[in-house]
């Protein structure tokens, strides 16, 4: 991946993140055993064949176009759906009882360091992140960040429900950046998203602290603590 095509990832992950909050979830994709089976033969080529209708022909059939009418854009948003629910699957077997831990483990399920996963999305990127895409990268980044907290099984609501997804989507973003440049390696990529929940929960921690000190009730305030009076 060029220094060029990077920068053009990079900025349009950056807005798929700054969008997750103020959005709802897309709508869910078509799904089906025929068209999953062909979407993993294009998977296989993809690094090196590039997502296009042409390689679909060559590996599953020359009217397996006709799965995809929507063209490479629809080819490599069902992709990335179809690994949300890989990673959904393989995380039915996670007994960690660490909320962040559970979520450590989805991220390393969703991005494998098997060089052609790594080299299939490199170049899918390039396609969702085109102008022409029509906002398949922000809704693949909502559908993965949504997938990930479901396999770690998060139950929040509300306000909590947004603000999870807006963290998560950061760290997702710093973390699949990271495996597209360097993630051969299953150690760093786990010491990478171990460094990212650190410096979360070290903002957690400071926010709790300084709540507790501008929500202390000064001395002689109405809500101060006073000695009672003797009777």
């Amino acid at each position: 991946m060029n220094v060029s095509a990077g920068l053009k990832i990079q900025q349009a992950i950056s807005f798929a993140v700054a969008g997750l909050a103020a959005s709802s979830m897309p709508a869910p994709l078509e799904r089906d055993a025929v068209r999953d089976e062909a979407l993993r033969k294009v998977a296989a080529v993809a690094g090196e064949r590039g997502w296009r209708m042409a390689t679909l022909r060559d590996v599953a059939g020359p009217e397996a176009d006709l799965l995809f009418p929507g063209g490479p854009v629809e080819m490599v948003e069902s992709w990335s759906d179809l690994c949300d629910r890989d990673m959904l699957s393989a995380m039915l077997s996670c007994e960690e009882e660490r909320l962040s831990q559970r979520v450590k483990q989805a991220l390393l399920l969703r991005l494998p360091v098997e060089r052609a996963m790594r080299t299939g999305a490199r170049s899918g990127f390039g396609v969702l992140a085109a102008p022409c895409a029509g906002g398949a990268l922000r809704r693949s980044m909502l559908r993965t960040v949504n997938a990930i907290w479901q396999a770690a099984q998060d139950e929040s609501s509300g306000v909590t429900y947004v603000t999870k997804r807006l963290t998560l989507g950061s760290i997702y973003g710093a973390t699949l950046l990271f495996w597209l440049a360097r993630g051969q390696n299953e150690a760093d990529m786990a010491r990478f998203i171990e460094h990212r929940l650190a410096g979360v929960r070290q903002i957690g921690k400071l926010k709790t602290r300084l709540l507790g000190v501008f929500m202390r009730p000064k001395p002689g305030s109405v809500h101060a603590v006073t000695p009672a009076e003797p009777a």
